[in-house]
């Protein structure tokens, strides 16, 4: 096979793959953030400490994490043609990449929630903040930098479960590199097609691992060290002003 001819197939492919990926982190970020923080408040000591409720939720999580992603999108093939029509295609893909990555995305917010300081969820409580300031206030803010390493370790798992979606025909590159690459001996195309996953892992780990990091100094974490303020944001710390000060703490 010439250039010529890999040329088009490569390029549709790097656009489904693309088009995959991007809708199914958004749908797994949407629905696993608010999971991943639910965990935490229904958990043992949370603000909306529930056993019933984090057991049922943790049991779902762990029950679809543990399924390898072929038999998940096998399973859910009815469900996806309800959702849109068809099992085959990129459209059909997006179902089982969303609903295989939310639960996975929702450990890892979990994960880095609990990282944050107790403190300062005591802060905003005493201050009179309910659990959706605190949620608003701490919790997404204080993690926001494992929150970017978290979003970037999701779009890596997905761009490798979109390569075995290609193996029920919804496109990509993993249905090039199944298709052209293996079955029909094209050793050079399936070469450049794990070249192009390389790169394109390469570039999201770095751009999000950038991110994080600058995230991370901004919320003074690897500098000076910052004071939290309820309807403030962030204040570096040192002496306070009375001007500065809230008048009900005067």
């Amino acid at each position: 096979m010439t250039w010529s001819e890999m040329q088009p197939l490569l390029s549709q492919a790097c656009w489904d793959t693309l088009y995959m990926v991007g809708w199914s982190t958004l749908i797994a970020v949407v629905v696993g953030l608010p999971l991943g923080v639910l965990l935490v408040l229904t958990d043992r000591g949370g603000l909306l400490q529930n056993a019933l409720a984090n057991k049922l939720i943790g049991q779902l999580v762990n029950v679809v994490r543990s399924m390898p992603f072929i038999v998940l999108m096998l399973a859910l093939t009815a469900f996806t043609r309800w959702v849109v029509g068809t099992s085959i295609g990129r459209e059909a893909a997006i179902v089982p990449l969303a609903i295989g990555a939310i639960p996975f995305f929702a450990r890892l917010v979990e994960t880095s929630v609990r990282e944050v300081d107790r403190g300062l969820v005591e802060a905003v409580q005493s201050m009179g903040g309910n659990t959706w300031t605190v949620v608003r206030k701490v919790f997404v803010p204080e993690s926001l930098p494992s929150l970017i390493s978290a979003t970037t370790t999701t779009i890596v798992a997905i761009i490798g479960y979109s390569a075995m979606a290609g193996t029920v025909g919804a496109g990509g590159l993993g249905d090039v590199a199944i298709r052209y690459g293996y079955q029909r001996f094209e050793a050079t195309l399936m070469w450049i097609v794990v070249a192009v996953l390389a790169v394109a892992i390469a570039i999201i780990q770095f751009a999000g691992d950038s991110a994080a990091r600058v995230l991370h100094r901004r919320a003074g974490k690897g500098g000076e060290p910052f004071r939290f303020r309820l309807f403030g944001g962030f204040l570096p710390a040192g002496p306070v002003s009375a001007e500065a000060t809230p008048a009900k703490n005067r």
